[in-house]
């Protein structure tokens, strides 16, 4: 088994020695794929910097409306990072503490953990607008 990881490790080692080396066209062509990566970055840019000029003409305030588009954007992005710590936190808690009770606490922990986060990540943006919008007038 040692012999066959030694000898995948030395493969691995002589195919990554490898160069390769750009011809003038490839060259050009790099350029014109920056400059469409460029001019997309720069629409990125501009959508997000609209979406937080709506987000403070909506709420009023500079201060108010940063805080939404960041709460809304903590609300998206928990979705996918709360799912993969839930499903490791059952893989911890149903296959791997089948047979060690403290690894079945742990992925309980886990899971309890981040269904918690998901569920304040999720309704904190509701909080915040009901508060702004409804109690500040």
């Amino acid at each position: 088994m040692k012999k066959v990881l030694v000898g995948c490790i030395i493969l691995f080692i002589m195919l990554s020695m490898g160069t390769v080396y750009a011809t003038s066209d490839n060259s050009v062509n790099t350029l014109q794929q920056t400059d469409t990566a460029t001019g997309e970055l720069q629409e990125m840019k501009d959508k997000t910097e609209q979406e937080l000029q709506d987000y403070v003409e909506r709420y009023g305030s500079d201060t108010y409306g940063l805080t939404a588009f960041i709460l809304d954007k903590v609300r998206i992005y928990s979705i996918p990072f709360c799912f993969v710590g839930i499903a490791i936190g059952a893989i911890y808690q149903y296959v791997i503490g089948i047979r060690k009770m403290d690894v079945r606490d742990k992925g309980f922990n886990l899971l309890i953990a981040f269904v918690t986060i998901l569920i304040i990540c999720q309704v904190l943006p509701l909080i915040f607008a009901i508060v702004v919008k409804g109690w500040r007038g």
